[in-house]
C-alpha cells in the first residue's frame, strides 16, 4: 500500500493533518493518536504500515496528528504572542 496524500482540516486557528485509507469500505474508523504521532513517518515503520493495511481492509481508516504534533500546525499561545507585540524596548536616557 502506498502512502495516501496528507490532507488538512481547519480547527480554530490551526490546520489538522489527516490521512484516509480504505476509502471504499462501508465503515468509518477514526484512530486517535497517543501522545505523539507523525502521519508521514508512520509509513517508515513496518508494524504501523501492517496495522494500517489490516484496518483499511474492513473500514475507511481516518488517522490524524493532534494539534502541535506531526504534520499539524503548532498551537500558538495567543497571550504570549500578544505580550511580545506589546513589550517595547525602553529608550535609553
Amino acid at each position: 500500500m502506498d502512502m495516501p496524500p496528507v490532507r488538512y482540516a481547519r480547527s480554530g486557528d490551526v490546520n489538522i493533518a489527516y490521512q484516509i485509507t480504505g476509502e471504499r469500505a462501508p465503515l468509518d474508523l477514526v484512530v486517535a493518536p497517543g501522545t505523539l504521532s507523525h502521519l508521514a513517518l508512520a509509513w517508515n515503520e513496518p508494524r504501523q504500515v501492517q496495522t494500517i493495511e489490516r484496518l483499511s481492509r474492513f473500514a475507511r481508516l481516518i488517522r490524524f496528528d493532534k494539534r502541535g504534533t506531526g504534520m499539524s500546525d503548532r498551537v500558538v499561545d495567543r497571550w504570549r504572542a500578544y505580550s511580545r507585540r506589546c513589550i517595547r524596548p525602553v529608550p535609553e536616557p
